[in-house]
């Protein structure tokens, strides 16, 4: 078991000339700086998981395709979540739920935080279904987020943040090692520690 959590950073959207890529560098440069949680890149564009063709049970990886196995130990792994996805016509990337619904147990009794861009709402409404799948999934989705509006203006020509909100990501961060923290002590029955009742 990691020492500090390990934080997940999936890169939602797969399209060509996507701005997630940009962001997800920008937003794990933010955790990376802390001493306090394990961050590592996950891009679905790289992942090539298949179309969900047939229900899988739950935690059965047997009959999972081979790149679905290894995304099964991929989020396996992890301690917490954070999605950075765009919105497309007021929802998130198919290929985000695609691999949400790919797996179920995986996910569950962890910690999950948003980084959102899109139009002038920065992705709120991707966000606010995102959290409705999460609760299904018996996840913890985190009440702060990261919103980027008017993602058209937000980057400049090498792709970096005009005006990164690093207040906003460090606030979601420390919630995410938070939760982190103590819902891998109660899954593995490990102490938590001072400052770990309600």
């Amino acid at each position: 078991m990691h020492e500090r959590p390990l934080i997940q950073l999936i890169v939602a959207s797969t399209r060509r000339r996507r701005r997630g890529r940009p962001i997800a560098g920008w937003f794990a440069s933010v955790a990376a700086a802390r001493d306090d949680l394990t961050v590592e890149i996950t891009d679905l564009a790289e992942l090539s998981l298949p179309l969900l063709a047939e229900a899988t049970p739950p935690m059965d990886t047997t009959s999972r395709d081979p790149v679905a196995r290894d995304w099964s130990d991929t989020v396996a792994a992890a301690d917490g979540y954070v999605v950075v996805t765009p919105e497309y016509n007021h929802g998130y990337p198919a290929p985000l739920k695609n691999a949400l619904d790919h797996l179920f147990g995986e996910w569950g009794r962890k910690p999950i935080g948003f980084v959102s861009y899109g139009a002038a709402s920065g992705g709120a409404r991707a966000v606010e279904q995102l959290r409705q799948v999460a609760v299904e999934l018996d996840m913890v989705p985190l009440r702060r987020q990261v919103a980027i509006p008017r993602i058209w203006a937000a980057l400049d020509e090498r792709g970096v943040l005009r005006d990164p909100p690093i207040t906003e990501a460090e606030a979601m961060l420390d919630d995410l090692v938070w939760w982190a923290t103590r819902l891998r002590a109660i899954r593995t029955g490990a102490a938590v520690g001072r400052g770990a009742t309600t």
